[in-house]
């Protein structure tokens, strides 16, 4: 059985992110325990510590979630303080009395154990009082907008970037297996080849995922961003590319599947087969320049590789071996046509 344990991430976070999380704690400590008299202000930094996040509203989100968490937590435990003291068993009553307040108020887990967490600290470090409560309270939030106004003030994060890379790349997988398709209709191929066409076929899904869930990144970290203006229609033009790419990802699946399942060596002798590949060397070539520049795009030569499906396709009755996989080849082609004229209309 393997445990689900990770001590490491896959690649390490920017070191801008560690940079903004020390100056943000740092600063709401100092600042904290300038204008509250009292214990150190841990909960400042915390607070500070966890707002700071790598969008703006995930920092928002934090800085809710972290305050609601402290005030109902300090209100739990200053009641049960002021009641019965600062035995050992009242932390522990806090405590699962705070996990009970917060799943009675559906809360999410983050906020459930920062209610908790709260309760355990008010009762822990210092008596419950009520002037203690209240400048826990105001602690945190003096933590949490430090941690917004830093992450704000130093280089807000954008991740267009990695959503660019994302779905180009997609792009240019799909490009690559349309041609690898094309090719294995015209040369005979082992199973082997075949088997190995298949599954870099099915590569695509797991690309197409990544990049849906880049451009989801992408979106996050533009929400209140104020450098998110000049991104927007980059990430919708984005976003327009994959919706238009996804389903040809799914018709080229397919039809390798369809061609894995029946084929034989002599699928290449048949005359549509043959200019089935063509139009999908010119599809091949048409996703390419989806990931081209408009002006770059422009400037490629139409009369030197023309558009897929621009002149009609001559069809010749196939075999009797055959025929079900001709048909099948050129209904998902045409619906591959339909996607990259629709992208190119658009455009």
């Amino acid at each position: 059985m393997r445990l689900p344990v990770a001590l490491r991430s896959p690649r390490r976070g920017p070191f801008l992110q560690v940079a903004k999380s020390g100056i943000a704690t740092i600063a709401a400590w100092l600042v904290a325990g300038w204008v509250i008299d009292g214990p150190p202000p841990v909960f400042a930094a915390i607070a500070a510590l966890l707002v700071v996040q790598p969008s703006l509203n995930q920092s928002l989100g934090k800085a809710v979630e972290r305050s609601v968490g402290v005030i109902v937590g300090v209100v739990i435990a200053s009641l049960l303080g002021l009641v019965f003291g600062r035995a050992t068993w009242v932390v522990l009553v806090a405590i699962g009395a705070a996990l009970v307040v917060a799943w009675m108020l559906r809360m999410t887990p983050g906020t459930a154990n920062q209610v908790a967490i709260s309760a355990m600290l008010v009762l822990a470090l210092a008596a419950a009082t009520p002037n203690y409560a209240l400048d826990r309270v105001l602690e945190t939030i003096i933590g949490a907008i430090i941690g917004i106004l830093v992450n704000v003030a130093v280089v807000p994060p954008v991740s267009v970037a990695p959503a660019r890379s994302a779905v180009d790349g997609l792009v240019t997988e799909t490009a690559a297996s349309l041609d690898r398709l094309a090719a294995a209709l015209e040369q005979p191929r082992s199973a082997a080849q075949l088997q190995e066409l298949l599954l870099e076929a099915r590569l695509l899904r797991p690309m197409r995922d990544a990049a849906d869930a880049s451009i989801a990144a992408a979106q996050e970290s533009l929400t209140l961003n104020p450098r998110g203006r000049r991104y927007r229609d980059e990430l919708a033009a984005l976003s327009a590319r994959l919706d238009r790419f996804g389903p040809i990802v799914t018709q080229l699946i397919g039809m390798t599947r369809a061609v894995v399942d029946r084929y034989d060596d002599g699928l290449g002798d048949e005359p549509t087969v043959r200019a089935i590949a063509e139009q999908l060397r010119r599809a091949a070539h048409d996703a390419r320049l989806a990931t081209l520049s408009t002006d770059a795009a422009a400037s490629v030569d139409s009369a030197l590789e023309p558009p897929a499906l621009t002149t009609p396709l001559t069809v010749t009755a196939p075999s009797r071996l055959h025929w079900v996989l001709v048909g099948s080849l050129l209904e998902d082609l045409r619906r591959i046509h339909e996607a990259l004229s629709d992208g190119a209309d658009r455009a």
